[in-house]
């Protein structure tokens, strides 16, 4: 009888349909794996189911997200799909929108719609509680599914109808203290994305239908990115985390924005020649995972959002948006690391750290010392995918390269007699033997 684990799952009893083909519908690398490696299936027109697989994967990052957004001061709360078309009429963006937006009446005949961004209902929310300059500066933030209607959704989850996006809010007195509230969201992103394990570059960018004077879109580098993009290499040479750095250091955190947005980045929609003379310039294809905000009192003065200060004057608030296309970043870190055999997961989002894979499961041998490495492996804390399907060594290895696991373990019946086991690094490609006995200790 199998033991109950903890943290891992056998291929034979878990829902991962896999594909050996490419589907006609996918254009795009991260659109043909995601379909293949069984982690999501579409429902309609770019809208998703998310499978077992694909869900391990977009709560790791939502993970990470609400991690470094805790750690810089922000506070998480989640505000609803649904709002009502009221409040966008008072910013006076409900008729400004377009078809994007989802408008929708309920059975009393109120105009509602399916939120595409929260700017209206989080200042909403925040001036029915807040009156007092001392309640200042806050952060919140939220991980909650959004709807555009995109006139011709296509690359998969790059560019559906419906998505999983972090956005968060800031709040404050004046724009110098905004401005402080940016560049801790700034650093945060950059955090953010490294352990995510991609690098995303910040580059100045059209604010759009948000508003507000200050932007930055954060772009990851990839041959199917929908722009195109121009950087300084000096970009591929700097560590963005600013290790050491606290988010409370204000002149440090201001010193590091000026650093940083001081490297040369562009968008081909705001690129100019000129601007780069002199630059050692790298040109690539990139994708928009992040975008972030300053926009003063845009919402806040529609809105009615103010605080007394110090001295009883009602003060307008300032504010910012921050956002993370948490759904959009899988497909992005796929974009950004496969090969011609499947994905290359980064540890840190990886649906399991190891794949182990049984070549022979009617023998008995091979049996034991698979169940030995899973249990042991499990009880350390690791996430395993164990292959014991009654199936062949190639479409086993097949699709084990294809799910991009970062470590594969190989157990067949000659090594189990000699006491050795295969292990393959995903992103080398190396292989290496090594005495079974040392797997457990090896991969812990």
């Amino acid at each position: 009888m199998n033991k109950p684990v903890k943290n891992s799952v056998r291929l034979s009893n878990y829902f991962m349909p896999t594909y050996k083909d490419n589907p006609k519908e996918a254009e795009i690398v991260s659109h043909r794996y995601m379909l293949r490696a069984g982690m999501i299936q579409q429902t309609s027109a770019g809208i998703y189911a998310w499978l077992p697989t694909g869900l391990r994967v977009l709560n790791k990052i939502a993970d990470i997200v609400r991690a470094e957004q805790n750690a810089s001061g922000a506070h998480e709360v989640l505000m609803p799909t649904i709002q009502s078309a009221d409040l966008w009429r008072q910013s006076g963006r409900y008729d400004d929108y377009g078809k994007e937006m989802l408008r929708i009446t309920d059975r009393g005949d109120r105009d509602m719609l399916y939120g595409p961004t929260n700017e209206e209902m989080i200042t909403d929310i925040f001036k029915s509680h807040v009156g007092s300059y001392k309640q200042l500066p806050r952060n919140l933030y939220h991980i909650q599914w959004k709807f555009r209607d995109e006139v011709r959704p296509r690359f998969g989850i790059m560019r559906g109808r419906e998505f999983l996006m972090k956005d968060a809010y800031s709040f404050d007195l004046n724009k110098e203290d905004a401005q402080y509230a940016y560049h801790k969201m700034f650093l945060s992103y950059f955090r953010i994305f490294a352990k995510l394990g991609v690098q995303a570059i910040p580059m100045k960018a059209d604010t759009g239908p948000i508003g507000g004077d200050m932007s930055h879109e954060f772009i990851v580098l990839a041959d199917t990115g929908e722009s195109e993009v121009f950087a300084d290499k000096k970009w591929f040479k700097t560590d963005m985390t600013a290790k050491g750095l606290e988010y409370n250091d204000r002149e440090g955190l201001s010193n590091f924005y000026k650093e940083m947005s001081g490297i040369y980045a562009a968008t081909d929609e705001i690129h100019k020649p000129e601007d780069a003379e002199g630059v050692d310039l790298k040109t690539a294809r990139g994708i928009e995972v992040g975008h972030i905000f300053y926009f003063g009192t845009k919402y806040s003065e529609p809105l009615g959002a103010t605080v007394q200060d110090n001295e009883g004057n009602q003060i307008t608030l300032h504010m910012g948006s921050y956002g993370i296309g948490v759904s959009r970043l899988v497909g992005g870190i796929i974009e950004a690391s496969h090969d011609d055999n499947g994905i290359i997961w980064p540890e840190s989002v990886s649906p399991f750290d190891i794949g182990l894979i049984n070549l022979k499961i009617s023998d008995d041998s091979c049996n034991e010392v698979c169940e030995k490495i899973f249990n042991e492996l499990d009880a350390a804390g690791k996430e395993v995918l164990y292959d014991d399907r009654d199936e062949g060594a190639g479409k086993k290895f097949n699709d084990m390269d294809l799910i991009g696991l970062p470590w594969q373990v190989t157990i067949g019946p000659k090594g189990v007699k000699n006491g050795m086991a295969e292990l393959k690094n995903r992103k080398t490609g190396e292989k290496s033997e090594l005495p079974i006995d040392s797997v457990v200790e090896k991969l812990s």
